[in-house]
């Protein structure tokens, strides 16, 4: 006889003793291999008799069934992208779905839940379809106009921040969503900034994240690198686009269709926009500014170098918390 797997939603007097007790008495015939139960003392103890892993243990059918759509479409992490999607439809937390796991759902948040999931499923990404993203400890509202922000680009915040002083002017290129710039004001004393962009539909995200968070002394203009910009700063700073053209194809599908192409092509050796900035940067750095990238992985060394040829003193390169060089800045005097 061939042995049935099962999935048990509920586990409470049938799933969690009629069920599992059968699967208890023939393994050779019948297997659990998830569980989907709100009580988590439940949960977790019908998991523990079956050998379960945490992965396959939800608080919801709604929650398993997002998962086993988004894992046959290939989407990484989809168990973290169905929670999360459900709690969004559900406008709740992980911690009130332990709390509240019984409470039913609307048939319209199901309907919202099976939609997102279809388009998730098409390799949308998760922050596009929540419309916000989490940088820096404030809340940014995305969409395809700019590229999310990453983790990764904290560590460019962190590292001006050591060097900013109350009061500092602060240029922001390629700003895209705001999140670097609307973040080093969110967190200094009495600083100003501009950030400046091609696209005028990223700008408006940024002027309403800007709004959102209260930062009024931000200003988002509009043009190529320094052609709209007025003044001199004392930090400049930028993620501009840096994957090599011919990169751009083997990129992840949620990346490659989904974000703007012109914030990640940096061209054939992924250095145009670091050779214009750090040329231009000369126009509007004051004496003793500080010119800040965030770089590729393998980028270090040739950014490095294109600072040092151009005249900036003290040029630094700081690694990520994985070790990879992920910022380089330098001084102009």
């Amino acid at each position: 006889m061939k042995k049935v797997t099962s999935i048990v939603i509920g586990a409470g007097l049938r799933g969690g003793h009629v069920y599992s007790q059968y699967a208890l008495d023939h393994p050779d015939e019948f297997q659990v291999v998830a569980v989907a139960e709100p009580d988590k003392e439940r949960r977790e103890s019908f998991a523990k008799r079956h050998n379960i892993p945490e992965e396959l243990c939800f608080e919801s059918y709604e929650e398993l069934l997002g998962k086993e759509k988004l894992a046959a479409a290939g989407i990484p992490e989809a168990d973290l992208d169905a929670r999360l999607l459900l709690e969004y439809v559900c406008h709740t937390s992980r911690n009130d779905l332990l709390v509240h796991g019984d409470r039913e759902v609307a048939e319209t948040e199901q309907q919202a839940y099976e939609q997102l999931l279809a388009k998730r499923a098409e390799h949308i990404p998760l922050q596009q379809l929540t419309g916000e993203q989490e940088f820096m400890g404030l809340t940014f509202l995305v969409n395809e106009h700019v590229l999310i922000p990453r983790q990764d680009t904290e560590v460019l915040v962190e590292e001006v921040m050591k060097n900013l002083h109350d009061g500092f002017r602060i240029l922001d290129l390629c700003t895209g969503s705001g999140c670097i710039l609307l973040s080093l004001l969110h967190y200094s004393n009495d600083c100003s900034g501009v950030g400046a962009d091609l696209s005028e539909e990223a700008l408006e995200v940024a002027r309403k994240n800007a709004e959102q968070l209260g930062e009024s002394s931000a200003l988002f203009v509009q043009g190529d690198l320094f052609a709209p910009v007025e003044g001199k700063f004392e930090i400049i700073v930028s993620n501009p686009p840096y994957i090599c053209s011919d990169v751009i194809p083997t990129l992840m599908e949620e990346v490659r269709e989904h974000e703007p192409m012109q914030a990640l092509d940096g061209g054939a050796d992924g250095l145009d926009f670091y050779r214009k900035i750090i040329q231009g940067a000369k126009e509007h750095l004051c004496g003793g500014g500080q010119l800040f990238f965030e770089i590729g992985y393998d980028q270090g060394e040739a950014v490095q170098r294109l600072m040092e040829q151009a005249g900036y003193r003290e040029v630094e390169c700081v690694q990520d918390f994985a070790g990879l060089d992920r910022v380089v800045f330098g001084t102009l005097w």
